[in-house]
């Protein structure tokens, strides 16, 4: 017997402000600027020039204008800002994707069994939200070493509680409903239950922690990368460019300046976009 799936009544998408769609727009204009980065980006982010180094924006060295500038090996700025946005981008949706299938996944477990799983699970989730995430990011890279495949696991794993706690409180929701109890009587087993079912009921409030979490992989890259431990050079990422900068402050402010600028427009952007998606998928959070 097919079974039918009834999703629960979704709100209205609301009509967007005029701010939300300049910042829309700003979102989609970094991340095309990322992924054509190897076509649009003028110099390679990797060669060198020391005659060149620490020069300013719009700097012009054999017939090769620098527009925004020169870092301390004569790198070209534009080049390598561009190129770490596809590292800082990458990185969160990796680290996001990998965070959301763990803790989605054991937060229904633990809303449709109940008893010793859900027990055990959600005194797990317990423990590892006790502990700062940027500190237990920081000790698992020291630990384990930097790279980008261990930085987007370490952030993907150490964040899967919060969305945990979100899908077990959701699926408790859904699994009293109905449509649920028919789906058992029809036949239908806890996995297709679980995916077909309970899975698409609670998937906004899923991506509205999603939306918040990206913002926050950005700025934990970023930082893991400042401190030494994220992406490692000669790889460009924007933390890593504004740690290098941060030695020559007073004498090349840009090289902190641009990285620092193009981080906070990507979180703001992220933050403007999720709290509009999250007017949208609870109209009763919205202020009135």
């Amino acid at each position: 017997m097919a079974i039918i799936t009834f999703p629960l009544p979704r709100p209205r998408l609301p009509q967007m402000p005029l701010s939300v769609v300049l910042v829309a727009i700003l979102f989609v204009v970094i991340v095309v600027l990322a992924v054509l980065a190897p076509w649009i980006a003028p110099q390679d982010p990797n060669d060198q020039s020391l005659l060149a180094r620490l020069r300013p924006p719009g700097y012009t060295y054999r017939d090769v204008t620098y527009l925004l500038g020169t870092d301390d090996l004569g790198r070209d700025l534009l080049s390598r800002v561009l190129y770490g946005a596809r590292i800082s981008l990458a990185v969160s949706v990796l680290s996001v994707a990998v965070s959301t299938v763990v803790g989605v996944s054991l937060g229904m477990v633990a809303g449709w069994y109940r008893g010793w799983v859900e027990t055990l699970i959600m005194r797990a989730v317990d423990i590892m939200m006790s502990i700062p995430a940027i500190l237990l990011a920081v000790l698992t890279v020291a630990v384990l070493g930097p790279g980008f495949i261990k930085l987007v696991l370490v952030l993907g794993l150490t964040r899967w509680p919060r969305y945990t706690r979100v899908a077990f409180g959701q699926t408790l929701t859904v699994a009293g409903l109905p449509f649920i109890r028919a789906s058992e009587l029809a036949g239908a087993g806890a996995g297709r239950i679980l995916i077909h079912h309970i899975l698409p009921n609670i998937a906004g409030p899923i991506l509205i922690v999603a939306t918040a979490e990206f913002g926050l992989m950005i700025l934990f890259e970023s930082g893991l990368s400042f401190l030494g431990l994220g992406i490692q050079p000669p790889t460009p990422s924007w933390g890593s460019i504004m740690s290098v900068g941060r030695q020559y402050l007073e004498r090349a402010p840009w090289i902190v300046f641009v990285p620092g600028a193009c981080l906070f427009l990507l979180v703001f952007s992220v933050n403007v976009l999720g709290d509009w998606l999250r007017d949208w998928i609870d109209p009763r959070s919205r202020s009135r």
